[in-house]
């Protein structure tokens, strides 16, 4: 989720401590333990201004993992130990605990997703179903948090919301499903599916629809049940003759490939001898333009002189970036 959804889910939390009797009486330690924990795992944003490749790489990777979901509500009580008098830091822990568990688990909801089970396994979960932003949700927390702010119980307001979400979730995954079940269909009359991806948007209606096949990706979108492809290109295999081959060990080239679970790749010669290797994630279409790709140019010497992994919104943009690293 957004930072200002993991904020709102803080301050939830921090109105539902309040009943506790040990948090009752420390407002600003219970405050600052849940909103703290509500965003403490995405403290890996740091790592952009590094590179971009460094970031893609671990963003939602070692921070979301088993072993961080504990380290964190740990650390997070002794410095709510060190800096508040009076607090109780068994109940801390606890309270940190669920707030860190629940910012883990609402991620693995979005296109996103994280690395939650690692180090059991370092695959990426990404169940797809929420937006990285969704409006319904954050407008129904938003809107919790003022009842409780007027003087409604917490539990009055927050025991329907948390009802509510879990109603809508079900209706996302249902969604889901319905629109997958569509697509599929529309290509399996001319085609055999190899790998499908349907994502939400932050429009309740519309969801991006990726499809691989024998032959062809298709991209586009679906509004209700209706699904339009507005691109449709002939996959380029991938053999050990293949150019990707030769630049897979790039770090921004290696990154996009771990990262991306849908994706096709082309190349373009640049006509100075140069040949440029594109990876475009399937995911992202927008527009008419792919904003998450990348790029490494290749000379006739095997040497790659530009590369660059990341999201942009403009061919122009795209090249700026490029010519800058």
């Amino acid at each position: 989720m957004d930072t200002a959804t993991h904020i709102a889910m803080g301050i939830g939390l921090t109105a539902l401590a309040t009943q506790d009797p040990a948090m009752a009486g420390t407002f600003g330690a219970t405050a600052t333990t849940l909103i703290i924990g509500s965003l403490i795992p995405d403290g890996d944003t740091v790592l952009k201004l590094k590179d971009n490749a460094t970031y893609i790489s671990h963003h939602r990777g070692i921070t979301h993992s088993i072993p961080f979901t504990i380290l964190w509500p740990i650390l997070i009580t002794f410095l709510i130990f060190t800096f508040f008098k009076g607090v109780e830091p068994l109940h801390i822990w606890m309270w940190a605990q669920l707030a860190v568990f629940l910012h883990v688990f609402v991620d693995i909801f979005n296109s996103y997703g994280t690395q939650a089970l690692r180090p059991i396994t370092n695959k990426w979960i990404q169940l797809s179903v929420i937006n990285t932003f969704d409006p319904i949700i954050f407008i129904i927390l938003c809107l919790g948090i003022v009842l409780w702010i007027i003087g409604v119980h917490p539990f009055i307001v927050f025991f329907p919301i948390i009802a509510i979400l879990i109603i809508y979730y079900i209706i996302r995954f249902k969604m889901r499903s319905t629109i997958k079940k569509q697509a599929l269909q529309t290509i399996q009359q001319e085609h055999h599916p190899i790998k499908i991806f349907v994502a939400p948007t932050m429009k309740f209606m519309e969801w991006r629809v990726a499809i691989q096949t024998d032959e062809y990706d298709y991209v586009g979108l679906a509004r209700g049940r209706n699904v339009v492809f507005s691109d449709k290109v002939k996959r380029q295999g991938l053999t050990t003759d293949s150019l990707l081959w030769k630049v897979k060990g790039n770090k921004d080239i290696r990154t996009f490939l771990n990262f991306s679970s849908i994706y096709r790749w082309q190349t373009t010669d640049l006509g100075d001898g140069t040949t440029e290797i594109r990876l475009i994630d399937l995911r992202y279409l927008k527009n008419n333009h792919y904003s998450f790709v990348a790029i490494a140019h290749l000379t006739t010497d095997n040497i790659i002189d530009h590369s660059y992994i990341g999201w942009v919104f403009t061919e122009d943009k795209l090249q700026r970036k490029l010519y800058s690293h």
